[in-house]
């Protein structure tokens, strides 16, 4: 079936047998454009020589949106992902609620989020977009879950990334909606995208529980890309998950979800 949106998926979670330049080459060779996290670790040349469209990349090194040192880091690497970014063609640049660091853990946790840190994740935000807008790219800001994977992330739940990418306002700042960790965190899919739609760069799946491919888990995929197709979204649908058995396999099950009718 024809689809109006474009299928992508992270290198980072798949053929992990294989370097990244040849993920990102196999992947452009079955028909999907390509992802990756942390640029810093990766030869960039060697990605862009692969040939594959790439839609997303980490936004930042590091940082925060709500503390003195923390905004400034975090605009300083912007700056440095938006010049890499270049060398893979522009593609959207990921942004989340605090810097991660190792198992997904935030670098500075938060209890709870105060409407002066709403305030200052605004500005900051939007001194990401006037950054966006300056350099004509898109910046992409996720939801993750907290009771799973990411505890002590603030502005974790989509509704809070929409608060702030609809504070903000810009066309060079949109939601990248994840629905693996809406799902644990907030549930009713389909009326969340069509509430979000007019906000979203990049929708990001995986079923639950385990983040494994659609068909492993409790979510009706077919029905979310039924949605999906009756809405006009022409984005990108991006596989951010770990095969539940063979990559290709997964990569398989990914496309007929969401191709499959």
């Amino acid at each position: 079936m024809s689809t109006p949106y474009t299928l992508a998926v992270c290198a980072e979670m798949v053929l992990l047998d294989r370097p990244v330049e040849e993920r990102a080459r196999a992947l452009h060779d079955l028909g999907f454009a390509v992802e990756i996290w942390d640029w810093t670790t990766k030869d960039l040349d060697a990605l862009a020589a692969t040939g594959a469209r790439f839609t997303s990349v980490t936004g930042y090194v590091e940082g925060d949106l709500t503390e003195p040192d923390g905004i400034e880091a975090l605009l300083r690497t912007a700056e440095q992902s938006v010049r890499a970014a270049a060398t893979m063609g522009e593609p959207n640049l990921n942004l989340h609620g605090t810097g991660l660091g190792p198992g997904g853990l935030p670098v500075r946790p938060v209890g709870t989020v105060t409407p002066e840190m709403h305030e200052r994740a605004v500005d900051t935000l939007g001194r990401v977009a006037a950054l966006g807008e300056r350099e004509g790219v898109t910046f992409c800001l996720e939801n993750l879950n907290t009771a799973v994977d990411h505890p002590g992330v603030p502005f974790a739940r989509a509704a809070d990334t929409r608060a702030l990418v609809a504070a903000v306002d810009s066309p060079h700042l949109r939601m990248n909606l994840d629905l693996y960790h809406a799902q644990i965190g907030e549930g009713n899919l389909i009326e969340l995208v069509r509430d979000c739609l007019p906000l979203i760069g990049e929708i990001q799946v995986a079923d639950v529980p385990g983040r494994c491919e659609p068909g492993t888990g409790e979510i009706r995929y077919a029905a979310v890309a039924a949605a999906l197709r009756d809405l006009g979204y022409d984005g990108v649908v991006g596989l951010e998950a770990w095969a539940s058995e063979d990559s290709l396999v997964a990569l398989a099950r990914f496309r007929d979800a969401f191709d499959g009718g």
